[in-house]
């Protein structure tokens, strides 16, 4: 099983999920899936499009936002956009999850939602180390 780790009650990230990690997601209660993953990092990393049919068969919506480096800014608002119009708990996943936490970071931050230092804060909670990032 993958480790899902909260951010927020509305946002987690994870490392590479599998197929059969969706049931578990959908158990947990999240409603989005986000991949910033692209296709082909690794050999043997499932495809984008295995994790959405899981996530549809799971009754879960399903958005991928391949994020290489890092994000731009159309996809850090892409990702503030699915978050916030998901209607629920959204978990966001990478090869490790640091692309996703500084995907959804930079977009709170730009947004105002939250200040600098909460973001380092829930980074910290969640193992990633944000402080680099949000300078």
């Amino acid at each position: 099983m993958t480790d899902f780790r909260r951010v927020t009650d509305q946002f987690s990230v994870s490392p590479q999920i599998a197929p059969a990690d969706v049931a578990a997601a959908a158990a947990q209660g999240f409603v989005l899936i986000v991949n910033n993953r692209p296709d082909g990092e690794d050999p043997a990393q499932p495809s984008g499009a295995e994790i959405e049919a899981a996530a549809k068969a799971a009754g879960l919506d399903y958005v991928a936002i391949p994020v290489r480096g890092g994000p731009s800014a159309d996809q850090v608002a892409a990702l503030r956009e699915a978050v916030e119009a998901a209607g629920g708990p959204v978990l966001a996943f990478c090869r490790s999850g640091t692309r996703c936490i500084v995907t959804w970071s930079l977009g709170q931050a730009q947004a105002g939602a939250r200040s600098r230092q909460e973001l380092i804060d829930l980074g910290a909670q969640a193992g990633y180390d944000l402080s680099g990032v949000l300078a």
